[in-house]
């Protein structure tokens, strides 16, 4: 499959070897004792459920032309962890993990919902990425152009394992991450799947970019919530947004954050 975007530089490596203007590390400072490693999904009300409970603390916060986004400390396993909302679309979920890096965490799991692109394969399962084509912008200002993006082997086998032991059917596939939901056209759905997508979400291959070019671990596995597996599109439970198995999948990533 060819590559959407593209980048003219003269640099070899498609990226320009000039520093930034602006880093996350001029308008953030680390957070004395933050956890090394944070959970993270784009469920409001999953992150409130939860930073709801006892033990959980609000330790930072991420600004945003909306508000300030709380980071909270949790504890799970005996271990501190950080949890925060992720917003959606790549830009966005992007900078909060560009800024929560800064804070001090250096690995994440996240876990959010998708469109299903092939029910077949999918069935009632999560899915543990394998890559993902990167029909987004935010990626190439990260790595050099390329029509697809591969996860990192060890953190898909540990998230593998992790769902195995938990016993948690799952499946695994190429991604289909794009900025257009308004324009999933049938011959894009068709094109992708054909390809070996099985799911389409706005943030993946964008924030594998983000991860890889910071050197920070990074895990995502996603939830089914519409299907756009045939000539009319079935919303089913997108606007649950994962709330009604809230407790599985955050125990599911707490689980995979105590062995990445």
């Amino acid at each position: 499959m060819k590559t959407v975007f593209n980048r003219n530089s003269t640099q070899p490596d498609g990226l320009g070897g000039s520093r930034a203007l602006i880093n996350p590390w001029d308008v953030l400072k680390p957070v004395p004792g933050f956890p090394q490693t944070c959970v993270s999904t784009f469920s409001a009300k999953i992150i409130q459920r939860f930073a709801a409970m006892e033990q959980t603390e609000v330790i930072a916060g991420l600004y945003t032309a909306n508000g300030v986004n709380p980071v909270y400390k949790i504890t799970y396993g005996g271990r501190e962890f950080g949890l925060y909302l992720s917003l959606v679309g790549a830009p966005a979920s992007v900078c909060g993990l560009e800024e929560v890096i800064a804070m001090g965490a250096r690995k994440f799991v996240f876990f959010g919902s998708c469109g299903i692109l092939n029910e077949e394969a999918v069935g009632n399962r999560l899915i543990v990425p394998t890559g993902a084509v990167r029909d987004e912008g935010t990626s190439y200002h990260y790595l050099p152009p390329s029509a697809e993006i591969e996860a990192d082997e060890e953190t898909t086998s540990l998230l593998k394992d992790c769902l195995t032991r938990c016993g948690c059917p799952f499946v695994t596939g190429k991604m289909w991450t794009n900025d257009a939901i308004y324009r999933e056209t049938l011959d894009l759905v068709r094109e992708h799947r054909d390809a070996g997508c099985i799911g389409t979400d706005m943030e993946y291959s964008a924030l594998l970019a983000a991860a890889r070019f910071r050197g920070v671990g990074f895990a995502q596995f996603f939830y089914g919530a519409d299907s756009l597996d045939n000539d009319v599109w079935q919303p089913r439970d997108l606007t649950d947004y994962g709330f009604g198995n809230a407790d599985k999948y955050m125990t599911l990533a707490l689980e995979a954050a105590l062995r990445l």
